[in-house]
Order: C-alpha cells, then sequence, then structure tokens
C-alpha cells in the first residue's frame, strides 16, 4: 500500500474523476515516454538528487524511468505518458512530515518540469490545495493502522 500522487494535464471542464477514469483506460496500453517527458525527466532527476540525496535510477528504453529513494521509498515513475510518486505508509508523526515534505517538494519539481498538475486521489484534489497537514494525518493514521495489525 502507498500514499500516490497522480500527474495529469487536466483540460478545462474536465473533472478529476473522468480524468481518473481515462487514466485507469489509458493505463492498459503501453506507449513509449512522449519526448517532452523524457525531456522533463532529464532536468528532474539532479533536481530530485539534490532534494533526496542518493536515488536509484531505472530506465527501460523509451517505455518507463524510475527514481528509488530507499530510505524514504519515495518512488517516483514514468510510464508511457503516465507520471506518479508514490510512498509506502511507513512514515507516521514527525516522519511522515519530513518525507511528505520531501514528496510536496518533489511533485513542485516534477510540475514545473512538466507542466502537469499533481493530484493527490485520497484527498480528491490537487496536491497544491491541500493542506499539508491533511496528508500527513493520512499517513500517519494509515501506518499506525497496518503496524497494529501486523504486529498485533
Amino acid at each position: 500500500m502507498s500514499y500516490d500522487i497522480y500527474f495529469f494535464n487536466r483540460p478545462d471542464g474536465q473533472s478529476w474523476d473522468e480524468l481518473l477514469e481515462a487514466m485507469e483506460k489509458a493505463a492498459e496500453d503501453s506507449e513509449p515516454i512522449p519526448a517532452h517527458l523524457l525531456g522533463a525527466w532529464d532536468r528532474i532527476v539532479p533536481q530530485a538528487r539534490t532534494l533526496l540525496g542518493a536515488v536509484e535510477i531505472t530506465e527501460y528504453e523509451r517505455e518507463s524511468r524510475d527514481l528509488s529513494h530507499l530510505g524514504t521509498g519515495i518512488d517516483l515513475s514514468v510510464f508511457g505518458d503516465e507520471v506518479t510518486i508514490t510512498v509506502p505508509y511507513w512514515h507516521a508523526g514527525d516522519d511522515a512530515a519530513v518525507v511528505f515534505g520531501q514528496v510536496s517538494a518533489l511533485a513542485a519539481i516534477v510540475e514545473k518540469e512538466t507542466g502537469l498538475t499533481a493530484y493527490d486521489p485520497q484527498t480528491e484534489r490537487p496536491l497544491a490545495e491541500t493542506p499539508p497537514e491533511v496528508p500527513v494525518e493520512l499517513m500517519s493514521r494509515t501506518t499506525e493502522d497496518l503496524r497494529s495489525r501486523y504486529e498485533g
């Protein structure tokens, strides 16, 4: 289980639900990464390294790119024209606040370099419109719930 952030180019008048539905349908098709996203990837990676430190990069031809930070579990993926950030439910309390600060900063870099909008499906609104304490609380609560299930 992970806290997910999706990136969209949202046409005027299209609802977030319609965008999510279109994304699910498009996920069935494997397309190469568009050139503009490959260029953005090349600009994002050095900035992500500055933000996160050591990261692992996985590239598969023109189909996918993945950046993983082992210490936090933060993962940035590009698959075709889909861009996502995920972070596992490992973090609670102050740790969740620090990690979600990094997720938000990485999302801002992705938005700047791709022109896409970060959307938080957990809160059902753009990340920029989500007060930072809301995802931190969601992450903390879910992490603690999962821990109690597996430790008890």
